[in-house]
């Protein structure tokens, strides 16, 4: 009995030490996201399910996708939104302030549904890095997630329709040289978009688009170096606004 009840609350207070999104307000609706800790066939949700509030470890990890297999929920929603909207993503609890806020996205063709995460191409719309001081005594991205438990984006106007997956990541870099990646999936049927689709060095694999070795995925913030360097590369792609 002693036993089990350890084992719980060493999981619960692993839960705590870290997070995910967890709703949605697009274009001025809420939408519920997914809960990990819940049974799988009681969610219906427009956020692809994902397994925990536990980091991803490793750049090269096969589920950096979605921080799944892959695939849809059992009862998965899929949200209509005017290209142009504003997206805010949720988290319930968020402790790590040192990081960068990505947000990307993958066409999906005529449904997302059937489609595995592993296998799109992503585009990043929208990026927070290093805001203001140095890496190791600085304001990230992640520190607004921190005050706020929220990060906003906006769909690009230029987007052309169809349904996307769209995908929020958190980067942590408070352990040196040990980064964690937190990443979430939801899916979106864009309308009145302009026509456009990114290419080129816009679009890229997940895993594929960084990797380990990236300055600005293994980085030490407690270095002597970085208590003055005031630069900091989000990694990934360029960011495509559609212009």
């Amino acid at each position: 009995m002693f036993s089990t009840l350890l084992i719980a609350f060493a999981s619960a207070t692993l839960a705590l030490a870290h997070g995910g999104v967890t709703s949605y307000t697009i274009a001025g609706t809420n939408y519920t996201g997914w809960s990990p800790y819940n049974s799988a066939s009681d969610q219906t949700s427009i956020e692809r399910p994902y397994s925990s509030f536990n980091p991803i470890l490793d750049a090269a990890d096969p589920t950096i996708h979605c921080n799944d297999a892959g695939t849809a929920g059992p009862h998965q929603l899929t949200a209509e939104v005017k290209a142009g909207s504003k997206i805010t993503a949720y988290w319930s609890q968020w402790t790590h302030k040192e990081g960068p806020v990505t947000v990307y996205m993958a066409s999906c063709g005529s449904s997302c549904s059937s489609v595995n995460s592993a296998s799109v191409s992503w585009f990043k719309i929208a990026e927070t890095g290093l805001v203001s001081g140095t890496l190791g005594n600085g304001v990230w991205g992640n520190t607004g997630v921190f005050d706020t438990l929220k990060y906003d984006a906006v769909i690009p106007a230029a987007l052309a329709d169809g349904e996307y997956l769209i995908r929020h990541e958190l980067l942590a870099l408070h352990q040196a040289n040990t980064p964690q990646f937190y990443p979430e999936c939801a899916q979106l049927k864009i309308t009145g978009g302009g026509g456009k689709t990114p290419s080129g060095s816009y679009l890229a694999k997940l895993p594929g688009a960084y990797k380990m070795s990236d300055p600005g995925v293994t980085v030490d913030i407690y270095s002597t170096a970085a208590q003055t360097q005031t630069n900091y590369t989000v990694p990934g792609p360029a960011v495509w606004t559609g212009a």
